[in-house]
């Protein structure tokens, strides 16, 4: 009987230290939180998604290329706006949609976390899949000669890859491939064109200043030349963000103004070298 009791004894004793040793375990694989504390860096999406369930309004605006005081350097020249929704259907899967002034640009939009970096590192990384397919409600004459417009000619594809890591509370980094595709593409004659099919790659970060205050950056290059003279220039853009649990505000510095990834990664003109900025300003409002 004594025996009995002692043997019952040390199996609770086993299943207690093994229940705390799990316990333990799950602990130290916990997910890191706030890797960037919003879906949005500047132009390009981040590993983060919404939470189910909440809802995600976005505002984008893009003053014109600063030049002098005529036009209060950029803010009373031609702005670009974009108006967005996202929507958190579980934890890891975001769709959203979206309007942008410019070209009359209609998005919708989707996010999938893939992958989540954890406290102990038994996952370093972060990843998401973001993807978007984008409507021009343009006239049929910008599409080229009316008589070969199609429909589909309208609609252009994004996809990236995201893979991010939260090294420290100060500083977050990710780097991002991408693939994008456009229907139709300007034309100037059968030796000068843009390619249908590009290949970019994206590269930024937060580093955190004081309490709610980062400093944020990107960079955008496209690896594919087009056969063009000029070829399209990288994005650039230095920023600060004010975060907090239901708001970020971000204002910046950039030298691209097409809101849309793809239109920026494609077709931007102004070239940071020389000096062709404009100042922008994000609004990211959650409920």
């Amino acid at each position: 009987m004594k025996k009995t009791f002692l043997l019952l004894l040390l199996f609770a004793f086993i299943v207690s230290v093994s229940a705390q040793e799990g316990e333990k375990a799950k602990e130290k694989s916990k997910p890191v939180r706030f890797t960037f504390g919003t879906g949005l860096l500047i132009d390009n999406q981040t590993v983060e998604t919404n939470f189910k369930g909440s809802l995600e309004f976005q505002i984008h605006h893009r003053f014109s290329l600063i030049e002098n005081y005529h036009n209060l350097y950029g803010i009373y020249g031609a702005a670009n706006t974009r108006l967005g929704l996202n929507y958190g259907v579980t934890e890891r899967l975001m769709i959203g949609v979206g309007t942008t002034k410019d070209y009359k640009l209609q998005d919708i939009q989707w996010k999938y976390l893939i992958l989540q970096q954890t406290e102990d590192n038994s996952m370093p990384v972060s990843m998401s899949y973001y993807g978007n397919f984008v409507l021009d409600l343009q006239k049929k004459e910008a599409f080229g000669p009316v008589e070969r417009y199609r429909d589909i000619h309208r609609f252009s594809y994004f996809n990236q890859l995201i893979v991010a890591r939260k090294f420290n509370d100060v500083f977050s980094f990710q780097i991002a491939p991408s693939v994008i595709y456009f229907n139709a593409v300007p034309q100037y004659t059968n030796e000068l064109k843009y390619k249908n099919l590009n290949f970019g790659l994206s590269a930024g970060g937060k580093v955190a200043v004081k309490g709610a205050h980062s400093v944020i950056f990107e960079y955008d290059q496209l690896l594919n030349k087009q056969q063009l003279d000029e070829q399209p220039k990288p994005n650039l853009s230095l920023g600060w963000e004010i975060g907090t649990a239901t708001h970020n505000f971000q204002i910046f510095v950039a030298n691209y103004s097409q809101i849309i990834y793809q239109r920026n990664l494609v077709f931007n003109t102004n070239d940071f070298r020389k000096g062709d900025y404009l100042v922008g300003f994000n609004i990211v409002v959650r409920f």
